[in-house]
């Protein structure tokens, strides 16, 4: 079976345009969701972040602050508490090799924004699994780790990939509007993405061959099974 390395933000803040900061983390139901499908289907999920630091759930992904009812955020805390011993220690990702994994996969909330979009340690990881070809998958402001990935020119790895991720539309209407310090849709396309989105808050995957995207917290589980199919046990 297949070898998938979670990269999860350690961020717990984020700075705001304003110059003050947002108390953020991983949300919830993009790492619970997510992970339950790849490990049901019996492959081997690793969880890594920064530093090996442990990461944070964002408190509103647990409530209805972030669009979720009670029931919702009990299985997904009776989920994320079954996995509490790989989120306590997790790897550190400046220690790990894309050549061990089959699979990279970034789940979101805020923080990537914070950590992932600027390092380069992931960003070496990306490039070196995309020129393996294996599977690299991304969700929601997850995919703002993608930024951290250039080539020996500077300039964006996937540049001209076909790719989605949360929309500025999404941003304004259930984010952190105009506190946002940049918009992960404007940026990705600025860098020359070619950004691919559904209606707000839809179900929204993009598959542009070992690249796969999701759009939104909506979009965990059709996200997670899309990289099954793609995996090479699949």
């Amino acid at each position: 079976m297949a070898q998938i390395l979670m990269i999860i933000s350690a961020a717990d803040t984020l700075p705001l345009a304003d110059g003050s900061t947002h108390a953020t983390g991983y949300w919830a139901e993009e790492v619970a969701a997510s992970h339950k499908v790849l490990t049901e289907a019996g492959h081997t999920v690793r969880i890594a972040t920064p530093g090996g630091a442990r990461p944070t759930v964002d408190a509103i992904s647990l409530d209805e602050r972030g669009g979720v009812d009670a029931a919702a955020a009990a299985a997904f805390t009776a989920y994320l508490d079954s996995i509490e011993e790989d989120l306590a220690a997790p790897l550190d990702l400046a220690a790990v090799h894309a050549a061990d994994y089959d699979a990279l996969y970034l789940p979101g909330g805020h923080a990537p924004m914070t950590d992932l979009a600027d390092d380069s340690r992931l960003g070496a990881l990306l490039a070196d699994a995309d020129s393996r070809g294996q599977v690299i998958a991304a969700l929601c402001h997850g995919v703002a780790g993608l930024l951290s990935a250039t080539k020996e020119d500077g300039s964006f790895l996937f540049a001209g990939r076909s790719l989605t991720g949360f929309t500025d539309e999404e941003e304004n209407q259930g984010g952190l509007g105009d506190q946002a310090p940049w918009l992960v849709e404007s940026r990705l396309t600025e860098r020359g993405a070619d950004v691919k989105t559904g209606p707000a808050w839809s179900d929204t995957v993009i598959v542009d061959g070992n690249l796969i995207t999701g759009q939104n917290p909506q979009s965990s589980v059709t996200t997670a099974k899309q990289v099954l199919a793609a995996l090479p046990d699949a």
